[in-house]
């Protein structure tokens, strides 16, 4: 039986719809018209987002508001639903999810069968590391420097689970001490390999792609049931870093799109390399065609795709299916001019705040060590108190919500040259 899942998800409804009898409009008399969208110009860039200009915003790492496109997108599909459920689920259901793993697979390189949608890096990093299967015996291998999400879902597990600290310091960390460190903890039992990309406590950026190359030198010698699989948290380096993954090398690519992508709220994705997805298992029922039809006609389980580790359910579909036009917004600006962007402002903000007596910057000067996030100290203040002088002075930044605290700034595209220059005045305590 070839149950789709959108015939799944609207199941009852019988109901077809017009083509063009669902639209958003909006009333040309209550605002003027913004001006066309120049992804060639930066100014423009900036004017795709609502954001007060009263506050210069360096903190959009947390929770990024959208660009106009997103959010265009999600009051069209709201309008949607609102107006006539059944019938505008049953017309967008498959189309729209099959668009998101299109622009997904687009930005990321690969193909849209390789990529699961979640609601947040949390919920990819707990289903991910839920189902990956281990023998017995097979361990994991993560850092000290990882985030809560991982470390808990990785004890929710329950397996033998070992930790490697991969640098002392940060600001003097380097590729090949990262690298050295963990390779020296891989052993013949290491199945998971779970490490984050960009560290939000530090702001160093992992040389991945070295890592990636100490894994395959480890796996050459063992069965491929045996291989140390490579789990990447990226969610400070989507939408700020160039490289795909398959630059990486990685197997698995877990992040939420909400932060440095300014994605809509609420959503994420798991990239799993072509032949990965096998090694795991859906932790979640899945709404997928072949879940259900497996569940129709009593059949055994094929094996796991992104479709069928995509968890089931009803979701805020308004925002999921906007997550198309996020990415669209990125591949329109460009990749490569997107870090570029963050890249220039980042070093400019480097090379100020460490002229500064009273800053000590925790954060790696090079480049290839670094990606948006700037973490820094200031001499006599705790960083709170840093936080709330920068605010004071219309600047938004925060704390690294960890034991080991620094002030925290992220420029981005929603931030400009007076923005910088702002920052930098203000940190002239």
């Amino acid at each position: 039986m070839d149950l789709s899942r959108r015939r799944f998800l609207a199941a009852g409804s019988g109901i077809a719809v017009a083509a063009g009898a669902v639209a958003c409009t909006a009333d040309a008399g209550t605002a003027a018209l913004p001006r066309p969208f120049d992804p060639a110009d930066w100014a423009s860039v900036r004017e795709q987002f609502p954001l007060t200009r009263e506050v210069r915003q360096f903190s959009a790492y947390v929770l990024a508001a959208s660009p106009r496109p997103v959010t265009d997108a999600i009051n069209r599909h709201r309008a949607g639903l609102d107006h006539d459920t059944h019938a505008y689920l049953n017309k967008e259901a498959g189309t729209a999810e099959e668009a998101v793993r299109a622009a997904a697979a687009e930005y990321l390189g690969g193909r849209a069968e390789d990529v699961a949608l979640t609601d947040s890096t949390t919920m990819g990093l707990g289903l991910l590391y839920a189902g990956i299967r281990l023998l017995p015996g097979q361990s994991v291998l993560t850092t000290e420097h990882d985030f809560f999400s991982t470390h808990h879902a990785l004890r929710l597990r329950g397996a033998e689970v070992r930790r490697v600290r991969l640098y002392d310091t940060a600001a003097a960390a380097s590729a090949e001490e990262i690298v050295s460190r963990l390779k020296a903890g891989l052993t013949p039992t290491t199945r998971i390999v779970a490490i984050t990309w960009v560290h939000s406590v530090t702001g160093v950026k992992l040389p991945v792609r070295a890592i990636a190359d100490a894994i395959a030198e480890h796996n050459a010698v063992l069965p491929p049931e045996q291989h140390a699989l490579l789990c990447v948290d990226a969610v400070h380096a989507l939408g700020v870093e160039a490289a795909t993954p398959a630059d990486l090398g990685c197997d698995f690519l877990i992040s939420g799109t909400h932060k440095w992508l300014f994605g809509p709220r609420g959503t994420g994705i798991v990239w799993g390399r072509e032949g990965a997805w096998a090694a795991t298992a859906p932790v979640l029922p899945s709404f997928s065609g072949p879940a259900f039809d497996q569940w129709l006609n009593d059949t055994p389980a094929g094996p796991t795709t992104a479709e069928v580790f995509t968890p089931g359910g009803y979701h805020t579909f308004e925002y999921r299916w906007a997550l198309a036009e996020a990415f669209r917004f990125h591949l329109a600006i460009g990749r490569d001019r997107v870090q570029a962007r963050t890249r220039e402002q980042v070093q400019r903000v480097q090379d100020e705040i460490r002229k500064l007596p009273s800053i000590r910057v925790v954060t790696p000067a090079a480049p290839e060590l670094s990606a948006g996030i700037i973490c820094f100290d200031v001499e006599g203040l705790q960083p709170q108190a840093v936080v709330a002088a920068l605010a004071a002075k219309g600047v938004s930044a925060s704390v690294t919500p960890y034991n080991e605290r620094h002030v925290r700034v992220g420029p981005s595209i929603v931030t400009s040259d007076e923005d910088v220059d702002a920052l930098l005045s203000s940190l002239a305590f």
